[in-house]
Formats: C-alpha cells, structure tokens, sequence
C-alpha cells in the first residue's frame, strides 16, 4: 500500500476508534416506554419528526457524495460508507420507531434526489484542484450538520428528562448524541488538515460558495426551513439564535473568516437560522 502521511494515519484510526466503540445502535435495545405519550408527542413529536426524516436521508447523503466527488480519499469513502452511515441510518430508524409509538405517522425521508447542483460540481471535480474545493464544502457542511445535531440532542435530552421519560432519555437520545461527537470530530479534522493545503484561489472559491450555498441541515425548501425553526422554537434555541449559531459553526469561521478580525458569526449563518425561525412564526 502506498505511505500514507501522519494527518491521514490520524484520520483512518480516528474512524477506526468510531467503528469499534461505537457500533450502529440496535432499535431493540431501545425502551420506549413512554409515560405520557400524548403530553411527549405535543411537545416533541415534531421534533423527532425532523431528526427521523434527516437521519434516514443518509442514503442520499451518500449518493450526493459519490456524485459531488468522483475520486475521494479513501479514508473518506471509509468514514462514510462503512461508519457514518450504518449509524445515522440507525438514528433514524430509532427515532421513527418513537414517533410511530407515540401515534404519528412514520417519516417521509428522500433518499433518491440529488440536485442538479450537486451534479455540475461533481463534473467540475474533474478539473484540476476543484475536487479539493468540493471536499471543503463536505467537510464545512459536516462540521456545521454534526455540531448542531451536538447542540439540538442535549437539548432534547435535557427536555425529555424534565418531562420524566428516563426511558426515551437514557436508551433512546443518550445513545444516540453519545455518537455524534465523533462524526464531528472527523469533518474537523479533515477541515483543518485540507484547508492549510489549499491554494488562495481555492480558499476565495469555498469562501464564495459557502456564503451562497449555506443551509441548515435537512432545510432543503421553505416548508422544511419552517419546520427548523419550528424544532429550533421548541428546543428554546430561537431565544438565542446567535449562539447557537455561532457554536455551530465556530471553527468554519476561524477557518475562512480569520483575516476578518472580530467577526462573531458569518453573517449568512446567522440569515438563514434567523430565516427558519421567521418562517415558523408567521406559520
């Protein structure tokens, strides 16, 4: 096999470490028993209905990943067709099964479509040094996806628990935020290995094409930026929308944005978060 340099040696035991210690989650091991299942579903039904939908669109994930980069490292194809995946799907599956108990209907996940968008990058990725550009993008979008997912499965840990349903807290969103960490870790790893190696126009190109393409996760439309700002509402992250996306994205912006001394948050972080919000209120 060929050398592989200390950066990359790091990132295949980091996925290792993640394939080892943590297995995909097995619904059966989940209890969702629920005490009051009407009061939980009020509160948070649409909530799982959201983080099902995005979980289970992992398939998609992945073709939009095939397609966005023809010739990946292989450490990259490994972290997301051999790890990544078989736990989000999982996610997904679990969460689904909660909603299903709780009397709602199961989540309509899209798992075919990729965009038209996605397919001329994945043609430009032929040309020299765009593929390291589209790398980028999949790392800041990973980076920013995992960190919220981080944020938004405390939160939901921490309400379900108040609501006194130990069960779903402990065997259902427990172990899955204990997994997300690690997915995190790998987007940021490779984010700050990658960009130390890009070449300036490389660096204004990703710059430029973050700014125009940067969405919430799973906010593919305006119903579905509505519904983020409805699960961003009920989670009580509304009520500080700066934080939260500055914690979101914080080494994307030390990243791409350091020579802007003192910006806080990229501004269109903070438009397309305050704009699933508005949504969901004049909903």
């Amino acid at each position: 096999m060929p050398a592989i340099s200390s950066d990359e040696r790091r990132l295949v035991e980091h996925v290792d470490r993640l394939a080892e210690e943590h297995p995909p989650l097995r619904v059966e091991s989940a209890d969702f028993t629920v005490h009051d299942p009407a009061g939980f579903e009020r509160r948070y039904g649409h909530v799982l209905d959201y983080m099902a939908r995005v979980e289970l669109e992992v398939d998609r994930n992945v073709l939009e990943l095939t397609t966005m980069l023809p010739d990946p490292p292989a450490v990259d194809r490994y972290f997301y067709a051999d790890v990544w995946q078989p736990q989000e799907i999982q996610h997904g599956r679990i969460l689904d099964r909660l909603q299903v108990e709780l009397g709602r209907s199961p989540a309509t996940p899209d798992t075919e479509t990729v965009s038209a968008k996605l397919r001329v990058l994945g043609a430009l990725a032929h040309v020299n040094g765009f593929q390291d550009v589209c790398r980028m993008l999949y790392y800041l979008t990973g980076m920013a996806t995992e960190r919220s997912a981080v944020l938004a499965y405390n939160l939901l840990h921490r309400g379900t628990e108040d609501l006194g349903e130990q069960a779903i807290a402990a065997t259902v969103i427990a172990p899955i935020k204990r997994q997300e960490p690690g997915h995190y870790a790998f987007y940021q790893l490779s984010a700050r290995g990658l960009w130390a190696q890009l070449a300036g126009w490389q660096r204004w190109l990703v710059r430029r094409m973050r700014t125009i393409s940067f969405a919430p996760v799973g906010a593919n439309d305006d119903t579905q930026r509505a519904d983020f700002g409805a699960v961003m509402m009920t989670l009580g992250i509304a009520d500080d929308v700066d934080d939260f996306a500055g914690q979101a994205v914080r080494v994307e912006r030390d990243l791409l944005w350091a020579h802007r001394a003192g910006m806080a948050v990229p501004p269109y972080v903070l438009r397309a978060f305050r704009d699933a919000v508005e949504r969901a209120q004049a909903r």
